[in-house]
């Protein structure tokens, strides 16, 4: 059986080495085990220590308590669980422990300093209490008074949102009636004071459930969502923010670090939750909302309804919303805007809801779930098809054709219902432009994969020429094009497998060029010109015309930037056309050989979408300025942005950013602030992407300039992540790069490397084969032993870190070996203890000791004269080991040589390392050379 007394021994042994964790679990087996009162208070107050280590104060606090409830004078448990108070913001009870440490000993300065600087942070605090309550009343007064000058409320207004957001404000306000106040300013139909109350509002229920589910209820959802769906831009996205922080709050995503501060009750969300949900599907279907609010209700449904991580098995969220509102969304899918009835919407309104359709049936985890969902649907269409009323039947196809945009499966299997198909040809055949209008985009929506196409390939080619061709009216005119667009490039990039006779797909993408240049046009019908370039520009030759076309480039550029969001898919389809970069299957010449012989197809590449075809466009695009369309792309707030879009954003971005020349064009237009969010969210593909295009600036720009402020922090995360054996090597060297350059800024920037646990891998790049990758990682390694915490790992016991490093040195390549010395150069440097430990890693450290200061190259000879230097300041032994070899008379070769500017630091160095050893009086002094 294990001894207590031992056990705390070993945990002081962990202690000491830093090693906090082991030491917590040799405090607890004791704990266990002890039965003696004075022991158990030495435990307590022990573990204590390794807690305020680690800065968990709430468990410091708790373990401090148990040994002052055994020994109420133990002064070190007393001090610890004050500075733990003291962190928990209890000052009141910090400053208690601290007075009595200092009663116990009232010499001790320390206790004394900490006393006094307590005393005045809890007056301080009190004095902020105070005057925050009457600064509070002071606002509302100067906003609630309509003779108050037009500066003085804008400035309190201001003053109230940044209350807000404090803890101790929002709560001040909170306790002191501010509800029923701010509730006023809302009713005053200001705008001004409309915004700052919603934004107040926000602030306080940040990442504070009991007061958010207070605000919630005494507010009412039914207020919350009618202010929301007021016709004014600004109010309206306050109050979608607010409402989104509310459901954050309660759902405990959000949360501020509060250390140590759990919440005081119990609440039960669920059903404050489902409240939200019911009222924002009621608002679809809702008449009186406005088009804004129809969009903020779709996309806070878009955002919190569907799970955000797969392996959470719970998606009753979803079941409820398509058990309560799969018919509203199907309405809402089903408006067409030129008719008199149609609800408020924007041009934004309908693919959202098709966004939400998808979400919410990708999110369904059984065949039974998706049946209902699919019954839903096909009882919802038919009930709307009815020959004798045409509106009603529109109304059905372009339900069909809104879950064509969202579930495609789903919607093709609609298309497969009795009547549907047919009614579409004979709305192609209708004298009523508003038919032809939504029968052609359903069947460009029907027509969107190769093997789903085949039907309407046969059929619908036929009908949408005869439209072409007979119609004035160009919104149909062009929609009809865009259908022949979409047939006619269903054979992707293959050259080989064209629909069209040679050289039309080249006159269709003329003619969409000059749509999208007709400012004379309507927006919403020059949108779709760019959704037939997206078919069209998969052929090559219709690529390099486009980017030859400035006025089309800028046009197509001006439409992204617009507040119409259902322009983002096509636009990034162009552009990853644009710069092929799109992925492209290996092709095996065996095989293509074995597909010939048996006359099977072979796809075919374009002459131009070769290297050098690719890289001119890239340069075009770059030049017409598409760095800052994508990044307004990327700014949208809108469930429309996809995690596919963002993916063809992030294929772009990576395609722009192959040229180091072109990188600071593209940090300078904000390519880099853009890139990280793509990298932090979206599909696997499109975040790995979106990281190696951000791998490829971080190596090569000041990270300054590149990635201001904090912002350079969220960068490491993607780098890591790119280090791991499923990357390409081009992935991992790049993101190794990247890393040694901002490990060589700040300490700040290295712990954060550190934290994201990037050591372990960059210590297994450093065993690589590769000569590259081997270089990248060493030399990142070589700005990161500057970390202490760094150096304590290669003093750790049971590994071979240093034991490498010292190997690398006597590698062949002058790279490594040059990031090899220079990082063992500064561990010998910054602790002695590894100048020892140097010389019991391997036999070889002589040898390669004695290599590197005979190195032909001055940066490697220098780097392995300081590691000397090092040693011989470390310990005396070690200067003797050095003396009796042949270290001694390297050194004095080198000493000797004449003075000279260009190697005179490894001359110094040299004769700075003979001095030591005369002092040491290893050797005896030599005549100056």
């Amino acid at each position: 059986m294990e001894d207590p007394v031992q056990l705390k021994d070993e945990g002081n042994k962990y202690f000491q080495a830093n090693d906090y964790e082991n030491a917590i679990k040799s405090y607890s087996k004791a704990l266990k085990l002890a039965k003696d009162k004075a022991l158990q208070a030495v435990l307590y107050r022990n573990r204590a220590a390794c807690f305020l280590k680690k800065e968990s104060y709430a468990q410091v606090a708790s373990d401090a308590s148990r040994a002052i409830d055994i020994d109420p004078a133990d002064i070190k448990a007393l001090y610890r669980r004050s500075h733990a108070l003291e962190k928990l913001g209890k000052l009141d009870q910090a400053f208690k422990d601290i007075q009595r440490c200092a009663s116990i000993e009232p010499r001790n300065k320390n206790f004394q300093e900490t006393l006094r600087r307590l005393g005045a942070n809890i007056q301080e605090k009190l004095r902020i209490q105070f005057s925050t309550d009457a600064r509070v009343q002071q606002m509302f007064e100067i906003l609630l008074d309509e003779n108050s000058e037009k500066e003085k409320r804008e400035k309190a207004a201001n003053n109230l949102i940044v209350l807000g957001r404090e803890e101790a404000g929002a709560e001040r306000i909170f306790q002191n009636n501010g509800l029923p106040l701010l509730v006023r300013l809302i009713e005053t139909k200001n705008p001004e004071l409309i915004l700052a109350a919603v934004r107040t509002l926000s602030g306080m229920c940040t990442g504070h459930k009991a007061r958010a589910t207070a605000i919630l209820h005494m507010l009412g959802i039914e207020n919350i969502c009618m202010w929301m769906s007021i016709d004014h831009e600004e109010i309206s996205l306050a109050v979608c923010h607010l409402l989104q922080t509310i459901t954050d709050s309660l759902t405990g995503e959000g949360k501020k670090e509060e250390h140590g501060k759990e919440d005081a009750l119990v609440l039960d969300t669920k059903k404050d939750l489902r409240k939200i949900t019911v009222h924002l599907l009621d608002m679809l279907p809702n008449k009186k909302v406005s088009g804004q609010g129809r969009d903020r209700a779709l996309n806070l449904l878009n955002k919190n309804v569907p799970r955000k991580d797969q392996r959470n098995h719970d998606n009753s969220r979803t079941l409820f919303v398509v058990d309560n509102g799969l018919k509203k969304i199907l309405k809402l899918v089903g408006q067409i805007p030129d008719m008199p009835n149609c609800l408020p919407l924007t041009e934004n309104t309908q693919l959202t809801a098709s966004v939400l359709l998808n979400k919410l049936y990708d999110d369904l985890r059984c065949d039974p779930e998706r049946n209902t969902f699919r019954e839903t649907c096909e009882e919802y269409i038919k009930s709307k098809i009815d020959p004798k009323d045409m509106d009603k039947t529109l109304h059905a196809i372009q339900v069909v054709s809104g879950v064509l945009q969202g579930p495609f499966d789903l919607g093709n299997q609609l298309l497969g219902m009795k009547g549907v198909m047919e009614m579409m040809v004979a709305l192609c055949g209708s004298d009523r432009e508003i038919d032809q209008l939504v029968a052609v985009e359903a069947l460009i929506h029907a027509s969107t994969k190769l093997s789903r196409a085949t039907f309407i390939i046969s059929n619908g080619i036929s009908l949408l020429k005869e439209i072409y061709k007979k119609t004035k009216n160009e919104k149909i005119k062009i929609r009809a094009l865009v259908g022949l667009c979409k047939l006619g490039s269903a054979g992707g990039t293959d050259y080989g497998l064209r629909q069209f006779a040679e050289g039309s797909t080249e006159k269709l993408a003329k003619q969409c060029r000059k749509w999208l240049c007709n400012p004379a046009i309507d927006a919403r019908t020059r949108k779709w010109a760019i959704e037939g370039l997206a078919y069209l520009t998969l052929d090559a030759d219709v690529k390099d015309d486009f980017v030859e076309d400035e006025p089309a480039m800028q046009a197509m550029f001006e439409l992204s930037k617009s507040s119409d969001k259902t322009i983002l898919y096509s636009v990034a389809s162009v552009l990853v056309n644009c710069t092929n970069s799109y992925d492209v299957k290996e092709i095996v010449p065996e095989l293509v050989q074995l597909a010939k012989f048996s006359k099977q197809h072979v796809p075919e590449e374009h002459p131009k979408d070769k290297k050098d075809f690719v890289e001119k466009r890239v340069k075009r695009l770059i030049k017409a300025g598409v760095t800052s369309a994508l990044v307004c792309m990327v700014k949208a707030d809108s469930a429309i942005l996809t995690d596919q879009t963002k993916e063809l954003l992030a294929r772009v971005f990576l395609a722009l950013c192959e040229d180091p020349k072109e990188r600071g064009t593209i940090v300078a237009q904000g390519g880099g602030k853009a890139l990280i969010p793509l990298a932090l969210e979206g599909t696997e593909l499109g975040k790995i992407r979106a990281s190696h295009a951000l791998a490829k600036i971080a190596a090569v720009s000041n990270p300054d300039i590149a990635f201001p402020g904090e912002r350079v922090y969220e960068v490491v995360r993607p780098l890591v992540s790119l280090l791991n054996t499923e990357r390409d090597g081009l992935q991992n060297f790049e993101a190794l790069r990247g890393l040694t350059n901002f490990s060589g800024k700040s300490d700040k920037l290295r712990q954060k490397i550190i934290k994201e646990k990037a050591m372990p891998e960059i210590e297994n790049y450093m065993f690589e084969n590769h000569d590259q990758l081997r270089q990248a990682a060493t030399e990142c390694m070589c700005n990161l032993v500057v970390n202490k915490e760094v150096q304590e790992r290669f003093l750790a016991d049971g590994n071979d870190r240093l034991k490498l490093v010292v190997l690398l040195c006597g590698e062949d390549d002058e790279k490594v070996q040059n990031a090899a010395a220079g990082a063992l150069a500064m561990l010998t440097a910054a602790q002695k203890k590894l100048c020892q430990k140097m010389t019991q890693v391997t036999t070889q450290w002589l040898e390669i000791l004695q290599r590197l200061c005979i190195h032909d190259k001055l940066d490697i000879q220098y780097r392995g004269l300081v590691i000397v230097y090092n040693l011989i300041h470390a310990d005396q032994e070690l200067a003797k080991t050095l003396v009796a070899s042949e270290m001694l008379e390297i050194l004095t070769v080198i000493g000797k040589q004449k003075d000279n500017p260009s190697c005179q630091h490894v001359l110094k160095v040299a004769r700075d390392c003979l001095v030591k050893f005369m002092d040491y009086g290893l050797i005896k002094p030599m005549s100056q050379p």
